[in-house]
C-alpha cells in the first residue's frame, strides 16, 4: 500500500485524515478512490459513496490502553496514574481532582511532619470515600520513623492502596502494611484490602515485591503483635504488590535507567515468577520520562498495563507547588536537568535528578557532598571553605545551624541526634542536610530571597511536555490542570497508536495529521 495521499483528482487535507484519526470512538477505514487512498469512518470515498476498503483499524478510545485488570483493582476509568511527588507537591487538591474523575493519583507523603500528613489523609478519607487514590510510602534509611509514621497513618485512615518508592530492600513496616489488610474469604481465596504499587528501578527490588514477604520479617512482625497469625500465615502466600512500576529517568530519586530496558526486564521477571503464587501476577507499568502522548504509546506498546506521570504534575495547578518554581519548569527544556546528591540518603551518596535552569541547587549540593566525602567533621573544614559556605550556602554560622537542626530532630526523630552523639562526621551530614532540605521548601513556599538554592525535582519529561503543549491552550502553567493533562496523553496515546498501526502496514499519514493536538475539553 501507498502513501495515504497519492496524487489524484482529489487529495485528502491534512486537516480531514486528522480529523478522521482524532475520532477515537469510531473504526478508521482505508479506502481506494480514482484519485488514490482515502481515510474515513464509515468506509466511505470522497464523494460519500461505498469504495473499496483495504484496511480497517478498529475502534480505540483511551480506555482500552493497558490492562483492564488495573482498571478493576482501582476503580479507575484508565490506565493512567499521577505518581507522588514529596513535600505534599502531589497535593490532596492534586489527588482529589484526579479521583474525582476516575483517575488514580498518589499524594506526596515524603518529608511531611507528622501533622500534615494527619491532616491531608483525613482530608482524603472524607472527601473521597470509595473513591481512588494513594498515597506514598518511602523508604529513608537514615530516618525510619518517617516510614512508621506514614504507614502508621495510611491504616489509621483506611487508605487502600500506597505507593511505596525509593526502596532497596523490604522494610517491617511496608510489610505490615500489605499484611494488615489481608482476610481469608469464605472460598479459601485471599482477599487484599490493602494494595501495593512498587516503584523500582533494578530486577533484585522488584523481585522482592514479586514474592511473598519472607519469614523473618513476618516472624518479627508475629512477635511484636503488630500483625495477627492469620494475617502472617496469608502474607507468606501472596506476593507483597499488587503492581511493580518499572521507573525509568525520572525526576527525584532515579537510577537513571532507560524506560526501553528497564521495562522490559521488569515484565520478563514477572512473567518468571509472578503466577506462581496463587495465580496473582503483578501488572507492570511504566515511569520516567512519561510526559507526552508518544512517551505513553511507546509504553503501551512495550507491554506496559498502565502508565505513570510525574514531573509534569508538580506545573499544574492543583499541586502544592510555588508559583515561582511552577514558571521554572514551564520554561524548562530536555535537556535542563542534572543530578544531585540527596537529602534523606546523604550519607550513602544517593542523588536527585533536579531542574538545573535558574537554580545553583545542584552545584551547591554537590559541593556539600565533596565536603562530606574529604572531611571527618565541621572542624575540618579549610576557614575559606567554610567561610565561603556560611556566606553563599547556608548565609548563616554553622554552630546557628546545627543549633536549629538539633531542635527540629530533637522534635521529629530524636534518634538522629543518639547517633550523632560524638560522632562528628555525623553532625556534619547532619548540618549539610539542613541546606539540602529546606531548599526543598523554600521553592515549594516560594521564598524570594532563595530562588538561586531552589531544589525543583524534575526528569526529561517536563522538557518533552513542555515542547508538545507548546502554542497550545496549555502551554501556560497556570492553565495546566492534572485530570485535563492525563485526559489528552491518554487521547493522544491513542492517536498515535492509530498512526503507528496504519505506518505498519505501509500507510503514511501526512506529518501534519500523525501528531496530536491537545484541545480544550468541553467537560
Amino acid at each position: 500500500m501507498a502513501h495515504v495521499l497519492d496524487a489524484g483528482a482529489r487529495s485528502q487535507s491534512a486537516a480531514a485524515v486528522y480529523a478522521v484519526l482524532s475520532r477515537l470512538a469510531e473504526p478508521v477505514h482505508v479506502v481506494r478512490h480514482a484519485g488514490g487512498y482515502w481515510l474515513s469512518n464509515d468506509g466511505s470515498g470522497p464523494d460519500g459513496s461505498p469504495a473499496r476498503r483495504l484496511l480497517t483499524l478498529g475502534p480505540l478510545p483511551p480506555e482500552r490502553l493497558g490492562s483492564r485488570d488495573f482498571l478493576r483493582a482501582h476503580g479507575v476509568r484508565q490506565c493512567y496514574q499521577a505518581g507522588a511527588m514529596a513535600g505534599g507537591i502531589s497535593s490532596a487538591d492534586l489527588v482529589i481532582s484526579m479521583a474525582e474523575r476516575g483517575l488514580l493519583a498518589s499524594f506526596g507523603a515524603a518529608g511531611l511532619p507528622a501533622d500534615r500528613l494527619d491532616g491531608a489523609l483525613a482530608l482524603l478519607e472524607r472527601r473521597l470515600p470509595g473513591r481512588p487514590y494513594a498515597c506514598n510510602v518511602i523508604h529513608s534509611p537514615s530516618e525510619p520513623a518517617m516510614e512508621r509514621e506514614t504507614v502508621d497513618a495510611c491504616l489509621r485512615h483506611g487508605v487502600r492502596c500506597v505507593e511505596a518508592s525509593a526502596f532497596l530492600g523490604l522494610t517491617p513496616d511496608i510489610v505490615r502494611y500489605r499484611a494488615r489488610g489481608l482476610r481469608e474469604a469464605r472460598d479459601g481465596q485471599v482477599e487484599i484490602a490493602n494494595r501495593v504499587i512498587a516503584k523500582v528501578s533494578r530486577r533484585e527490588v522488584a523481585e522482592l515485591f514479586l514474592r511473598p514477604a519472607p519469614p523473618g520479617l513476618l516472624d518479627a512482625l508475629l512477635r511484636e503483635d503488630l500483625i495477627t497469625a492469620e494475617q502472617a500465615r496469608l502474607a507468606a502466600a501472596v506476593p507483597l504488590a499488587d503492581d511493580i512500576t518499572a521507573e525509568s529517568d525520572s525526576g527525584g530519586h532515579t537510577d537513571g535507567r532507560p524506560l526501553t530496558v528497564l521495562l522490559g526486564e521488569i515484565i520478563a521477571l514477572r512473567d518468571e515468577i509472578g503466577a506462581s503464587h496463587a495465580g496473582r501476577a503483578a501488572r507492570v507499568g511504566a515511569a520516567g520520562g512519561i510526559g507526552t502522548p508518544t512517551a505513553a504509546a511507546a509504553a503501551f506498546t512495550m507491554g506496559a498495563d498502565y502508565v505513570v506521570t510525574g514531573s509534569i504534575n508538580q506545573a499544574c495547578v492543583e499541586s502544592d507547588q510555588s508559583a515561582a518554581a511552577k514558571a521554572m519548569l514551564g520554561a524548562a527544556d530536555m535537556a535542563d536537568c542534572e543530578m544531585a546528591p540527596s537529602a534523606d540518603m546523604f550519607e550513602i551518596g544517593a542523588e536527585v535528578q533536579v531542574l538545573r535552569r535558574g537554580s545553583m541547587f545542584a552545584a551547591r549540593a554537590r559541593q556539600l557532598y565533596e565536603l562530606y566525602r574529604r572531611h571527618d567533621g565541621l572542624a575540618d573544614i579549610p576557614a575559606a571553605d567554610r567561610a565561603a559556605l556560611e556566606r553563599n550556602v547556608f548565609r548563616a554560622p554553622l554552630e546557628e545551624v546545627w543549633a536549629e537542626t538539633r531542635r527540629y530532630f530533637a522534635e521529629r526523630d530524636p534518634a538522629q541526634l543518639e547517633r550523632a552523639e560524638g560522632n562528628e562526621r555525623r553532625r556534619m551530614a547532619l548540618v549539610f542536610r539542613w541546606y539540602l532540605g529546606l531548599s526543598s521548601r523554600w521553592a515549594t513556599s516560594g521564598a524570594a530571597d532563595r530562588v538561586a538554592d531552589y531544589q525543583i525535582w524534575c526528569g526529561p519529561a517536563m522538557g518533552a511536555c513542555n515542547t508538545w503543549l507548546r502554542g497550545t491552550y496549555l502551554e501556560p502553567v497556570g492553565a495546566r490542570r492534572a485530570p485535563e493533562l492525563a485526559h489528552h496523553i491518554m487521547r493522544g496515546a491513542a492517536f498515535h497508536q492509530r498512526v503507528a498501526a496504519l505506518r505498519f502496514h505501509g500507510v503514511t499519514p501526512p506529518p501534519r495529521a500523525s501528531r496530536y493536538r491537545p484541545l480544550p475539553t468541553t467537560g
